[in-house]
């Protein structure tokens, strides 16, 4: 049986519904931009590959957790699963898809620039890539299993520099979203009124996983009892796409890789 932490969130337990709904929400969202062939970045457990596979010619995932890779394999046939830690990508040549999806991820890398110039070298001309990632802004705390979280316009800089056009949007929430928000933010601030020296921000992020991990799961635990059947019944319908990624819980970027430009005789 999987142990399933806070930082992956999975569908099986009703006390992280919420966020699976809206890490769900980024697949959803990114349907109309799917085609051809397709590479996922960071596949984690397969949360979105029933919603994309349908879209795609052809379908690769790439996760660094070799477990994950073992049980997609056997439960999705038609995908190419390979284990993988990145950047960079060594075994995938320029110009090699159309599309390339990678949620949840860039805040996890340490070279965040050569992640997106690997992501823009894969990409064929005209080809398009779809990442999303926390909006610090909306954060409540410090999570140790990230290297960084970015505001938007950070973001925006961050792959204006490499793409050839960023479109910025933002994966926010209705009235049931941002409640829940709400709640989990005062919970959380109860929690941080005990660290008077601001320890989140100055221990090392190995130290505070551990402590992390049981407070966050507590702190669900704690929600679902009090939210009730708020918890259960948000849906990824909860979380519209919004035009300005300031509104977003999640930031939700479409990059694009611009076509070779034909001069005729």
């Amino acid at each position: 049986m999987a142990t399933y932490t806070t930082e992956i969130a999975s569908d099986k337990l009703i006390s992280d519904n919420p966020i699976h709904q809206r890490l769900l929400k980024a697949y959803i969202a990114a349907k109309p931009w799917i085609s051809g062939s397709l590479l996922e970045v960071g596949c984690g457990e397969g949360r979105g590959v029933e919603e994309l596979l349908p879209l795609a010619a052809s379908y690769i995932g790439l996760d660094k957790i070799g477990e994950v890779i073992t049980m997609l394999k056997e439960k999705y046939h038609k995908v190419d699963f390979r284990q993988a830690v990145i950047p960079p990508f060594l075994d995938f040549e320029n110009n090699s898809f159309e599309t390339i999806v990678s949620f949840q991820v860039i805040e996890h890398i340490e070279n965040d620039h050569l992640f997106l110039q690997e992501i823009y070298r894969m990409l064929k001309p005209g080809g398009k890539a779809i990442i999303s990632t926390p909006n610090i802004n909306h954060t409540l705390s410090r999570n140790p299993w990230h290297e960084r979280e970015y505001k938007p316009q950070e973001l925006i800089d961050l792959a204006a520099g490499i793409f050839d056009k960023v479109e910025a949007m933002g994966i926010g929430g209705n009235e049931k979203v941002w409640a829940y928000h709400e709640a989990n933010r005062k919970s959380v601030q109860k929690i941080m009124r005990f660290d008077i020296f601001d320890l989140q921000h100055k221990l090392p992020a190995s130290v505070l996983r551990f402590p992390y991990e049981i407070l966050n799961r507590r702190n669900r635990n704690k929600l679902h009892k009090q939210q009730g059947r708020s918890v259960v019944e948000i849906s990824h319908e909860d979380f519209p796409l919004v035009e300005d990624p300031a509104k977003g819980l999640d930031l939700f970027f479409i990059l694009w890789k611009k076509s070779r430009v034909v001069y005729l005789p």
